[in-house]
């Protein structure tokens, strides 16, 4: 089994505001996580950064997440925390007013696999080669979608589709979707929307098939999104075993 993250603030944006960790427990569970900050001048990067550091802190410290509800209690106190701490942040320093940040995050044990998210940071499965994608984006155009109000086509290039519905710091109650995966997947697979707007899923497969490395996996992925205009924070969160899960 390997694992890896990268990330890269791309062409456009000053600053990077995404933060990526993958961390491992004394039980061997790991831990796979990416936040992408929101609020530019509002320190966007503090909240992403806030999230992920207190996240990857607590999973280090425990010897062990427990069973599958055991561990679905945890993401959801864990979460909620985070959302805490964020907007104590922003109590404290007025100027950071509207930060936020998304989160997607999964839990990998010897006999579960957990993926959960807020926003539109994205995780993913790989299973017979074939990329999957596990969430549901918290986005205002998903919503359109959903109701039938705007075709899927339309929604790629609407001027609204990072107009987020959900987020950590957004609000002082917080919502995470949990979803349980079957073991028998290749990978996991987790990124921010800095990848996912410049790529699409069959470049993204195309690329996680190659018979390359892992490190030459994640940099090409990137080279290719900065090559097609780079609009923003690319942050990728990789694990991956040529055995099943």
């Amino acid at each position: 089994m390997r694992y890896l993250y990268i990330t890269d603030p791309g062409k456009v944006r000053e600053r990077n505001e995404d933060s990526v960790n993958i961390v491992e427990n004394a039980s061997g569970e790991i831990l796979l996580a990416v936040a992408d900050g929101m609020g530019g001048h509002k320190d966007g990067e503090v909240a992403s950064s806030i999230a992920l550091n207190h996240i990857a802190t607590r999973f280090k410290e425990i010897s062990s997440v427990g069973n599958k509800e055991d561990a679905i209690n945890w993401i959801q106190d864990i979460v909620k925390e985070a959302n805490a701490l964020i907007y104590k942040y922003v109590a404290m320093h007025k100027e950071s007013s509207g930060m936020g940040t998304t989160l997607v995050l999964a839990i990998l044990s010897k006999t579960f696999l957990l993926i959960g998210n807020i926003g539109d940071s994205s995780g993913y499965v790989i299973k017979n080669k074939k990329l999957h994608k596990v969430t549901v984006d918290h986005t205002l155009v998903n919503l359109l979608v959903k109701s039938g109000e705007l075709s899927e086509k339309d929604a790629k290039n609407h001027p609204k589709k990072n107009v987020l519905m959900r987020a950590l710091g957004a609000s002082v109650d917080v919502e995470v979707d949990i979803f349980n995966v079957e073991l028998g997947v290749d990978g996991i697979f987790l990124c921010s929307d800095g990848l996912t707007n410049m790529l699409d899923d069959n470049t993204i497969e195309k690329i996680l098939n190659s018979n390359t490395s892992i490190e030459e996996k994640l940099d090409k992925l990137v080279f290719k999104a900065n090559n097609r205009g780079g609009s923003d924070n690319i942050s990728i969160a990789y694990l991956n075993k040529e055995d099943n899960l």
